[in-house]
């Protein structure tokens, strides 16, 4: 790794890059071939990592965000305040649409979710921060329950 500098930003989410990459480097994908790990950031401050998990049907497997907000949960923990995830190659790693709406049940509006790619100088490029609200904008959520449930 050369001494490419980095940002502000990218230095403040090196431990959460150096965790997704570890969860990416443990996942179960003999299928796709396509690793990818999550690192959520709880309202506590934790951070709580994912990777993904296939079957042999296809349709059993588990996505890296899916067990980062899994494990969070099991914590007692119930908000996101920010979403890491890094797959492989040099293109960045957005939720998958089901995950877009997971992390939504636990986000605010303004959680930041963050398009990472690796990068061989610094260890990873910051390409992309989402809001929860550009990455599933008009969005379904828990309020539209709540809301229902009071209406007369």
């Amino acid at each position: 790794m050369s001494d490419s500098p980095k940002t502000q930003e990218e230095i403040r989410l090196t431990p959460l890059f150096e965790v997704a990459v570890a969860a990416r480097d443990k996942a179960y994908a003999p299928y796709s071939d396509y690793k990818v790990g999550a690192a959520i950031v709880s309202a506590d401050g934790v951070i709580h990592s994912g990777c993904n998990v296939e079957a042999a049907n296809l349709k059993g497997g588990t996505c890296a965000e899916t067990t980062a907000i899994a494990k969070m949960v099991c914590t007692g923990q119930t908000r996101i305040k920010e979403v890491l995830v890094v797959g492989l190659g040099n293109e960045t790693c957005p939720p998958c649409g089901h995950c877009r709406q997971l992390i939504r049940e636990f986000a605010d509006a303004d959680t930041r979710i963050y398009g990472v790619k690796p990068d061989a100088e610094k260890g990873f490029s910051l390409v992309r921060t989402y809001t929860m609200e550009e990455l599933l904008p008009d969005s379904f959520g828990p309020n539209n329950l709540a809301s229902a449930k009071a209406a007369p």
